[in-house]
């Protein structure tokens, strides 16, 4: 079904809108359709165990939440969830006949303005680093926190999440992390866990775990007349209620990896200035190094696709090799 709904939707006729030129794009977990003026979402019917979209129920429930959390930053971008349905054997958005399928919908934002692309291009200045600290810390004063949320940032679900990082990539020892690398990450974690659990419960009393945004990097940043960061996580709440620290750990992270750290250093000062939280830095390289693992992780799990090209598969390799390097310079700091 979902093979016809996407041969549907490359043809102008499946719109209820005059499409222009109609593009795909796809992800791991998504088919992109951009047309001249909108974007739409659908979700792939695939279960990763991480997130289950297998049901066409399950795929409604995570459009309408997708719709919901990233409103929190992208109100008008983000603009409703759209029935695809299916009459007399024609595919048509908002048509007529059952719901065969759904899609998030969305305004399509100039490519070009994309924070990762601007940063190649040398266009990204202190100024709009400011902004989006200050977006970023209202947007965590204001982010729901409460018990159960509170629970993601206790030390045993992150142990939890470390102990799957090691146990997903002892394959890659020797191809993308060397055994020094994984060994001194691996010890260097756990005696930062060990010595800084009252750090942690700290944090927790002081509502720093929040139900945040889940992906904050530049690739999901638009830089126009205003800042729109987009494509928070639906799917598992526990990739999004974490500390902020985490949180800010990631897209200073991300700036550190693409060779800006006078912008990463800026960004981390300007968050603490409007959110006070000073604390933070003493997490941020063991937050930094979480994350820099997780990204060498996810390019080491593209070595086994079967459907990636052998010179994307070099390409990954360079950059896991890249991101657990990084990670092991954080590691050096705790």
């Amino acid at each position: 079904m979902q093979d016809e709904v996407v041969k549907a939707l490359l043809n102008p006729e499946a719109y209820d809108e005059e499409p222009g030129k109609i593009q795909l794009v796809q992800t791991h977990i998504s088919f992109i359709f951009l047309t001249e003026k909108f974007v739409y979402k659908v979700k792939k019917a695939v279960n990763l165990g991480f997130l289950d979209f297998t049901t066409l129920e399950k795929r409604r429930y995570y459009c309408e939440k997708e719709l919901e959390l990233n409103r929190r930053l992208c109100e008008d971008m983000y603009l409703e969830v759209v029935t695809i349905n299916k009459s007399n054997g024609s595919i048509k958005i908002k048509g007529k006949g059952r719901v065969i399928e759904y899609a998030v919908k969305m305004r399509k934002l100039p490519q070009e303005r994309m924070m990762s692309r601007l940063l190649e291009e040398n266009k990204v200045d202190m100024k709009t680093i400011d902004k989006i600290a200050k977006i970023i810390a209202d947007f965590h004063s204001k982010a729901e926190t409460n018990e159960r949320i509170n629970r993601f940032g206790s030390l045993e679900i992150i142990e939890a999440n470390w102990k799957e990082n090691f146990d997903q990539t002892r394959e890659f020892i020797g191809i993308t992390i060397s055994h020094n690398d994984f060994n001194q990450i691996y010890r260097k974690v756990y005696d930062f866990m060990d010595k800084n659990v009252l750090l942690f419960e700290k944090r927790i009393k002081e509502g720093k775990i929040r139900d945040c945004h889940g992906d904050m990097h530049a690739g999901n940043i638009f830089i126009t007349d205003k800042i729109y960061i987009f494509d928070a996580i639906e799917f598992n709440e526990r990739f999004r209620y974490s500390d902020v620290a985490s949180e800010i750990a990631f897209l200073a992270m991300d700036l550190d990896y693409k060779g800006r750290p006078d912008l990463s250093k800026f960004f981390v000062e300007k968050y603490i200035t409007y959110s006070g939280d000073r604390e933070l830095l003493n997490l941020l390289p063991f937050y930094k190094c979480y994350r820099a693992y997780v990204k060498g992780k996810v390019f080491s799990f593209k070595l086994k696709d079967p459907h990636i090209s052998l010179k994307e598969k070099d390409l990954a390799k360079t950059e896991a090799k890249a991101y657990f390097k990084l990670a092991s310079k954080y590691a050096r700091l705790l």
